[in-house]
């Protein structure tokens, strides 16, 4: 007779205990699910999208340069007699416009330097918009954060007097203390009251545009004997040295992104931040300081979108005029969207952006005579397919998955 004796009957799981209670009483679970034991597992499902969203975007991109090329045009009243005068003008329009896009972007180590310097402020910027997201904040005020940095690293760069390499330091802190305060104002806002972000930001934009204006109507900001609203250029001794057409701005704006990543994935405001974006009951009950983290994650958002600020006036030597900003604080928002929140998926997006609205220039050069406004389409395609996921992924019969790293901005009822 056997001493083996049958296995004891596990009680059944109580429903309405808690779950970590139910753990203990419920049989144990088998090995984890394979996709959790591959490496690259959470994050190669996103970039399998993300690249096919980006592949759909420039099929779509090629039907519109073929029905904005004059030759194809004026082959369409013949198309059924002569199908392949259509087809020869459509393939050719496509082929000049992308190979255009790519060699004015990439093809030379001149295109690739400026390819980098356009990107720099959008990496920066979108960083900014990227960190305040993994908070929870929707962070709308990246254009006015750049304006009121770009003020203060203006004024300290053609203003003050100060050694070379001291003087661009100093312009450079200035620069982020000036989109820091920006950002700070709304943070306090969010923390102390409850204000929505989306709201103060949008606000707070219009007030910076006012206040770049209000300082070029004053003699200390404009240029000597004009009264034109812009600034004289920033002094030699306070702009990033240059290699080519590439200035250091584009290393700083790299280490900066290194920076974003150490303090989401490995410090502990970090976590706390990445804690109150997913819910800031719980990281209250756990004893978090969750106003902190808002001034906090605002703070440094504001910070990094006056870095970006910097690139140009420190960068360009740009003067500051009421059009310096361009849409950069804007754009920054949908690079962020498009990066998935992440701090690499930030400077990939913002390479891309770079490159496209680099190689849009090109594009209106090449013998299509493609207009550079399709780069803008491409990029409105882009961030559309990837922020709907699902469509990606059904019209491309792709398995669905949840992986990768979802934006956890709250909603207005937040």
């Amino acid at each position: 007779m056997s001493d083996d004796k049958p296995p004891a009957q596990q009680p059944p799981p109580d429903a309405d205990a808690p779950a970590d209670k139910r753990v203990a009483t419920e049989p144990a679970a088998g090995p984890a699910a394979p996709r959790d034991a591959r490496p690259g597992a959470t994050w190669l499902p996103t970039v399998k999208t993300t690249l096919v969203a980006v592949a759909m975007a420039l099929v779509i991109g090629a039907l519109l340069i073929v029905f904005s090329s004059r030759e194809v045009i004026e082959t369409l009243p013949y198309i059924f007699s002569y199908p392949q005068d259509f087809f020869r003008e459509a393939g050719s329009a496509i082929w000049s416009s992308y190979a255009a896009l790519v060699h004015g972007s990439v093809g030379s180590p001149g295109a690739v330097g400026t390819t980098l310097v356009r990107s720099a402020p959008l990496i920066c910027a979108g960083l900014g918009v990227t960190l305040a997201f993994r908070a929870g904040l929707f962070n709308i005020g990246a254009q006015g954060q750049l304006l009121v940095g770009a003020l203060a690293a203006g004024y300290v760069g053609f203003t003050w007097d100060l050694p070379p390499g001291l003087h661009l330091l100093v312009a450079l802190v200035a620069g982020i203390a000036g989109g820091a305060l920006w950002g700070a104002i709304a943070g306090v806002l969010k923390a102390r009251t409850g204000a929505h972000e989306v709201i103060t930001t949008i606000m707070l934009n219009y007030l910076a545009g006012a206040l770049l204006l209000y300082a070029l109507s004053k003699d200390a900001f404009q240029r000597p004997n004009s009264d034109n609203t812009l600034s004289p250029p920033p002094d030699s001794s306070a702009t990033f040295p240059e290699i080519g057409n590439l200035h250091l701005g584009v290393i700083v704006a790299l280490l900066a992104a290194i920076l974003v990543w150490w303090i989401l994935d490995r410090s502990k405001l970090g976590f706390e931040l990445r804690a109150v974006g997913a819910n800031a009951d719980a990281s209250r009950t756990a004893g978090m300081n969750v106003p902190h983290v808002y001034t906090a994650a605002m703070v440094i958002a504001g910070g990094l979108a006056g870095l970006a600020a910097t690139m140009g006036v420190l960068g360009h030597h740009d003067s500051l005029s009421p059009t310096m900003a361009g849409s950069i604080g804007f754009d920054a928002i949908t690079v962020a969207l498009l990066g998935r929140a992440t701090p690499l998926g930030t400077v990939l997006a913002g390479l891309l952006f770079g490159a496209l609205s680099v190689g849009g220039v090109a594009m209106q050069a090449s013998a299509a005579s493609t207009p550079k406004e399709l780069t803008e389409v491409l990029q409105a395609l882009i961030v559309l397919f990837v922020a709907a996921p699902a469509l990606v992924q059904g019209i491309a019969r792709m398995k669905k998955t949840d992986g990768g790293s979802a934006v956890m901005a709250k909603g207005w009822g937040s």
